[in-house]
């Protein structure tokens, strides 16, 4: 019988517990994950710097599953996303983004999402559950161990996918020990991690105390009506309360909070509200990532012209900010957050 338990589901300082509760030395915990993390081990009985013992004792206790892979699409950019089978038959959806040396890897932290952004189309089906740790770190472990489509490395992880990240902080700050761990976990570093949250407030000052990644904040709006009306969360932790969560957002002197402000025709495009950002994030250490709406099915909002985006980069670049436009991806594979799953949901 197997067991229940994903042994990935236990962060790096419970597998030490378990190692130490059983009376095994605490060194062969670091080298059981790495054989996990950095290895790829499919099995216990492969770990041959463990005792049979060891091993047999693992085995009877956890499996080491990967995710089933259900659905994969490319596009012509080079853009991958993946669709990932659960063992409760729910789905999630990972992207794999090509950069100029490097690829990043979008992961998703909840099956749907709770938070109604009415420009997301994850948020259209709700919340189903939280992912567990390792369900949050499979995607890497697979993506790393099957998927990746040539040498190029991956270096970049966001956890930018489907869900809010900080409204299941437990499972998420797990996964983030074992992703960023220097020893025994994934190695990636802190400063090449992001966390991106639609204004989760009371889940900053965690994230800030319990790790060193990067804050990625979705903004938007530059008014509370407007917010409100794009991000229901506006309405528990307006602008005002998630600003100042920023501010006291520990950064050290290289460190900058990513602002996501998604674009959209005639509704936060003007010249002012490009006046009006620039002013409320002035008291920040911030750099400003524009981002043009990608349409989807039944959506009402609209691409802005290249124009205003331009023009709306100009008027915070004469502020001094860093401002990049980040151009979508995948657009010809649907590789909005969301758009594989539902395509699955119907029969597409």
């Amino acid at each position: 019988m197997v067991p229940e338990m994903d042994i990935k589901d236990l962060g790096v300082r419970q597998v030490r517990e378990w190692f130490a509760q059983n009376a095994i030395a605490s060194f062969h915990a670091d080298q059981c994950l790495r054989w996990i993390y950095q290895r790829q081990a499919e099995g216990f009985q492969d770990m041959s710097d463990l005792s049979k013992k060891t091993r047999d004792l693992l085995q009877d206790h956890f499996h080491n599953d990967r995710l089933a892979l259900v659905r994969t699409a490319a596009a012509a950019d080079g853009t991958r996303k993946f669709l990932f089978g659960l063992k409760d038959g729910h789905t999630v959806e990972t992207v794999l983004i090509p950069e100029k040396a490097h690829y990043t890897l979008c992961i998703s932290s909840q099956v749907g999402c709770a938070q109604g952004c009415r420009f997301c189309l994850t948020a259209r089906g709700g919340l189903v559950r939280n992912l567990s740790c390792g369900e949050i770190v499979s995607q890497i472990r697979d993506v790393q161990h099957r998927l990746l489509p040539d040498d190029m490395p991956l270096t970049n992880i966001v956890l930018m996918g489907m869900g809010e990240p900080l409204a299941n902080y437990h499972h998420v700050a797990a996964a983030l020990g074992v992703i960023t761990h220097a020893g025994a976990g994934m190695l990636y570093s802190n400063r090449r991690v992001t966390l991106s949250t639609a204004g989760m407030v009371p889940g900053i000052p965690a994230l800030g105390r319990d790790t060193d990644v990067n804050l990625a904040v979705s903004l938007n709006a530059t008014d509370n009506r407007t917010r409100d009306r794009l991000m229901p969360i506006n309405r528990r932790y307006p602008i005002e309360s998630l600003l100042d969560a920023c501010a006291r957002f520990p950064l050290n002197h290289r460190r900058r909070i990513t602002i996501e402000y998604v674009l959209m025709q005639d509704v936060n495009d003007t010249p002012e509200d490009a006046r009006r950002l620039g002013k409320l994030l002035t008291p920040l250490r911030v750099k400003i990532n524009l981002i043009p709406f990608n349409p989807h099915p039944g959506s009402p909002f609209k691409t802005p012209s290249e124009t205003a985006v331009v023009r709306f980069q100009e008027i915070l670049i004469q502020k001094h900010f860093t401002v990049m436009i980040r151009k979508s991806k995948g657009r010809d594979i649907s590789a909005a957050c969301g758009q594989l799953r539902a395509a699955q949901a119907v029969g597409g």
